[in-house]
């Protein structure tokens, strides 16, 4: 793909009542975030509970979301089994994605060499261009300064989606990869402007699943120098970012998306519906941004 900028929601998938993939209700979700200005989409992520879907489901989403997306596609395709990770992105590339977006093998927690092998043969096996996924909280494994240095010299690794939040680190990725064609992408969406500031150039968020227009807003804002107006939808959406989290990502995201009578459906065992705490959180602070709800 030419850019990897903007704002890229991490797609839920809708399931109906009877646990299959709602394919009509994930086809309108695709029109609605590209309605309201994003950049690109991320179908089979964390945020699309991708790690609870059959071989059959994974592919037959990301084939969806190529054939009706008119902004790119970057599939999500990691796994902690490299072979399965190969196979997804090998299917990505065929299906006509733009880029794949791969984790770090939970699980297995490997060294870094073993995360560096890991990588470099997924990108020697697909042609598609590969934005590396760091979120340790997820999967138990960090991948240093050193090892992403590494990575980015290689052609099809264009980029990493860093989801520590932390300034530092990426801070430390952008000066290490400030001679190779890399791109930082926030991967938290409350970190999104402050990493912007450093020279990231958007966020893979889950707030843009229902708030597209306005993360997308805030991103154009920034870009096109007016930061006052961007900070302004920053605080505006920061309670919201912050009680999307309120239990484990995607149940709070796809209960909003409920509330907001967009499709969602159920979530996929073993996460489960909020407790009636964290629903009052995050009801409040859907109202809060602006959302009319029951």
């Amino acid at each position: 793909m030419k850019e990897l900028k903007g704002a890229i929601p991490a797609m839920i998938t809708p399931f109906t009542a009877d646990n299959k993939i709602d394919e009509e209700g994930l086809i309108q979700n695709i029109d609605f975030v590209i309605k309201g200005g994003v950049s690109g989409i991320v179908p089979c992520g964390t945020t699309g509970e991708a790690a609870t879907m059959t071989s059959e489901e994974h592919k037959k989403i990301v084939e969806l979301a190529v054939e009706h997306s008119k902004v790119p596609v970057i599939a999500g395709t990691g796994s902690n089994n490299t072979t399965e990770a190969i196979e997804y992105s090998i299917h990505a590339a065929d299906s006509g994605a733009d880029a794949i977006l791969v984790i770090t093998p939970y699980y297995n927690k490997p060294t870094q060499d073993g995360l560096i092998k890991h990588f470099e043969l997924i990108a020697n096996s697909a042609d598609i261009p590969m934005v590396l996924y760091n979120v340790p909280s997820r999967t138990g494994v960090d991948m240093s300064i050193q090892t992403i240095a590494k990575l980015a010299k290689h052609p099809n690794i264009i980029g990493i989606k860093e989801a520590t939040g932390s300034v530092s680190k990426a801070t430390e990725i952008i000066k290490a990869t400030a001679e190779d064609d890399f791109t930082l992408l926030s991967g938290d969406d409350i970190a999104a402007l402050p990493l912007m500031a450093i020279g990231a150039t958007g966020v893979i968020s889950v707030a843009a699943n229902i708030f597209p227009d306005k993360i997308s807003q805030m991103i154009n804002l920034f870009e096109a120098g007016d930061i006052k107006k961007a900070r302004e939808i920053h605080y505006e959406l920061a309670p919201i970012m912050k009680s999307l989290f309120v239990e484990t990502n995607p149940g709070p995201v796809k209960t909003a998306a409920r509330l907001m009578k967009m499709p969602a459906g159920p979530l996929r065992l073993p996460l489960v519906d909020l407790t009636p705490e964290s629903l009052y959180i995050l009801k409040r602070d859907l109202r809060s941004a602006g959302v009319n709800i029951e």
